[in-house]
């Protein structure tokens, strides 16, 4: 037996707890100094693991001896902070117990109670979390400080070194190297940005500060260089190019991921969905494949993309291009007049897209616009056989529950140097679009639950007790019917909350609530369901040029369909457990950027809108003020220091800020000036108007 192991058996026994190196070496019958400095190493490495602690006289002990519980640091502007973990509700830390703890690190601590018994101070930290942050550069006394743009890392840090040399008010990118007890964490300068404030090196410091890469290096160019210069063949693959088959995409798309052809056939519809057959030309362990599992998606931004996958390749050889012969792995359905599958097919193809269409021009086409009916008079019949097929699916999805969380977005574009912000609108061919999207991707899963083989699928869990309780609190501090249990609230309850509000101003404010009282869905490897689409078996499929688990999930099909399962079973068992992790943290951290970005250019475009007014709804209460949404999508803060006086409580179950004299609760309209503009902290300031 390895040493370490022989280590974790005697802890987990009790015979090494409490015990300091020497003491070890004893038990273990180990006196040499050799050994002894073995052990001590192995000690050491299972402390920075997590697998033990030492306690104030320094002897090793298993946390769960001391009753320590484990979990990450996310930290608050205002100083104090939570404790996160993957098997317990979140814990309460105040600033006083943090103990030198810092947003991201993941710790050990131990339950202290506090008023609401979810109280914790800091014991250990196991690692640190961030060692590269951004920040502005600016002097005292003492030398050089930088303030981080991440505010939840609520310490400045003290500049010790680095090669760069700064000026004040400059954004630098640092590193951290010593975390001293009592003192401000130091670090050096590993990179000047630009001058804090300038809109690119804003949106410059939120991609380094989310660690997103921005280029490839040569070695994966040229190795997706050589793929997409190998030459196409129809062997071995369904010949479709003399199909009608259209991508239909926005008018910024630069790759097409899936194209889509529908056909009536009697009372049935023949619906083909082809993907782009990324898994040909990424194979797996090579440099693209590395990178791409590294970046985990590609990350969109008003003025750019960071894209997954070289532009040779996302752009080019797979891209499904209007007019060029491309490889697929198509999804070929019959679909009976209910929206039931009746018969599927999974196939390598290959297409040639007869058009590139947008969702502008296809929804305008069903609308009756001539001159486009007209232009595209051959397309015209199968384009309204897709809006019946996707009318018929839709129906089913709401049949069985499935939630339509109909959120707005932003439509944030760059035109001739200035923004505009408009609300985008979902049309039917989005619709269209996203039907025939989650129908493929259901029939995907099930083709391969079936082989109940190793696979990575999309879940979303049904929201907690907990979190369903404070929803329906509110809706009947609504006066709106809520009868779900919330310990096992079904979706197609929620679903019919949405739907008795439809005619109600107040349903786009409901909608974002239940958003909030939702889990955020995920990958996995298990198959537990996905409760926002009421579906018992989904997957992501169709979009492997920007989404790494969608090219997980062809290279698993592939196996399939070559008859190599049992690899299957040997290579992915333990890779999809990891990928699934991986994955969903690349798609926090990619949502997480993209929406900085977003608040970024927002109150970049708000400052030609200084002291203007506007009609906006409150979108969510706080302790500390009210924040409001305007028409264009754009959100600011009042700080309740500038709401009329009065002695405010904050019920968080109801979502209301109440006081003697007025309320303000979520969804309530209000008037609002806008008051300033913060570049650095990417937020709108609003003061409420008095309507005499």
């Amino acid at each position: 037996m390895a040493a370490i192991e022989q280590i974790r058996e005697k802890f987990e026994s009790g015979e090494l707890n409490y015990k300091k190196t020497s003491e070890i070496c004893r038990v273990l019958g180990l006196c040499s100094r050799n050994d002894r400095e073995a052990i001590s190493r192995i000690l050491k490495q299972m402390e920075s693991d997590g697998e033990i602690v030492r306690d104030e006289r320094g002897r090793y002990v298993c946390p769960q001896v001391l009753g320590l519980l484990r979990g990450t640091i996310q930290g608050n502007e205002r100083g104090f902070a939570f404790l996160l973990r993957e098997d317990g509700p979140d814990l309460f830390i105040p600033h006083r117990s943090l103990h030198g703890a810092l947003h991201g690190d993941l710790v050990f601590v131990r339950l202290i109670g506090g008023e609401h018994g979810d109280e914790a101070t800091v014991y250990s930290v196991i690692h640190r979390g961030l060692t590269e942050l951004v920040g502005t550069y600016y002097r005292d006394r003492k030398g050089g400080m930088v303030e981080p743009d991440e505010r939840r890392f609520s310490e400045a840090v003290r500049i010790v070194g680095g090669r760069e040399k700064a000026v004040s008010g400059e954004k630098v990118l640092i590193r951290i190297i010593a975390y001293p007890d009592g003192k401000y964490p130091e670090g050096e300068v590993l990179e000047i940005l630009g001058q804090s404030g300038n809109l690119e090196t804003e949106e410059e410091a939120i991609i380094r500060s989310h660690g997103l890469p921005e280029k490839f290096a040569a070695k994966v160019t040229d190795e997706a260089v050589r793929a997409a210069r190998e030459p196409l063949s129809v062997a071995g693959r369904r010949d479709f190019r003399a199909q009608s088959i259209i991508t239909i995409d926005g008018e910024d798309s630069r790759d097409f991921d899936d194209a889509v052809y529908v056909e009536r056939d009697g009372d049935s519809y023949r619906l083909e969905v082809h993907i782009a057959d990324v898994s040909y030309y990424v194979r797996r362990g090579g440099a693209i494949d590395r990178e791409a599992y590294t970046r985990g998606t590609s990350v969109y931004f008003p003025d750019r993309v960071l894209p997954m996958l070289p532009q040779v390749l996302s752009n080019g050889i797979c891209s499904l291009n209007e007019g060029e012969d491309r490889y697929t792995l198509s999804c070929l359905m019959r679909i009976d007049a209910s929206g039931n599958v009746e018969d599927s097919e999974l196939v390598f193809g290959m297409i040639r897209s007869v058009a590139r269409m947008t969702y502008t021009k296809v929804t305008a086409i069903l609308n009756g616009d001539e001159l486009l009916r007209t232009q595209y008079a051959s397309l015209v019949p199968m384009l309204e056989e897709m809006r019946d097929l996707a009318t018929i699916l839709g129906q089913k999805r709401t049949a069985r529950g499935s939630i339509d969380l109909d959120m707005r977005e932003a439509g944030i574009t760059l035109s001739d140097g200035r923004i505009c912000i408009e609300p985008i609108d979902r049309t039917i061919s989005h619709r269209m679009i996203e039907e025939f999207m989650i129908l493929a991707n259901e029939t995907v899963a099930s083709f391969m639950e079936a082989y109940e083989m190793p696979f990575l699928y999309r879940v979303h869990e049904k929201p907690t007790q907990e979190r369903a309780e404070g929803f329906k609190a509110y809706l009947q501090e609504l006066g709106v019917r809520a009868n779900f249990r919330p310990d096992n609230v079904r979706p197609s309850e929620y679903r019919k909350i949405l739907e008795s509000m439809s005619e109600s101003s107040l349903r786009r404010i409901v909608n974002g609530v239940m958003l909030r009282s939702m889990a955020k869905a995920r990958y996995s490897a298990e198959n537990i369901g996905h409760f926002g689409i009421a579906s018992p078996c989904y997957c992501h499929f169709t979009s492997p040029i920007r989404r790494y688990p969608d090219l997980v999930v062809h290279r698993l099909v592939r196996l399939v369909l070559e008859g190599r399962a049992v690899e299957a079973e040997e290579q992915y068992r333990k890779f999809v457990s990891v990928a699934a992790i991986d994955c969903s943290a690349n798609e926090r951290r990619a949502d997480e950027a993209e929406r900085a970005v977003d608040d970024l250019y927002k109150t970049w475009y708000m400052r030609e809108h200084l002291g203007e007014e506007f009609d906006g709804i409150i979108a969510g209460v706080t302790a500390f003020g009210i924040f409001v949404e305007l028409p264009n999508t754009v959100e600011g803060i009042v700080k309740i220091e500038n709401l009329p006086a009065d002695d405010y409580v904050f019920v968080e179950k109801s979502y209301l800020l109440h006081g003697r004299n007025r309320n303000y609760r979520i969804g309530d309209p209000i008037r609002v000036l806008v008051a300033s503009c913060d570049i650095g902290a990417r937020r709108c300031e609003f003061v409420p108007v008095m309507i005499k």
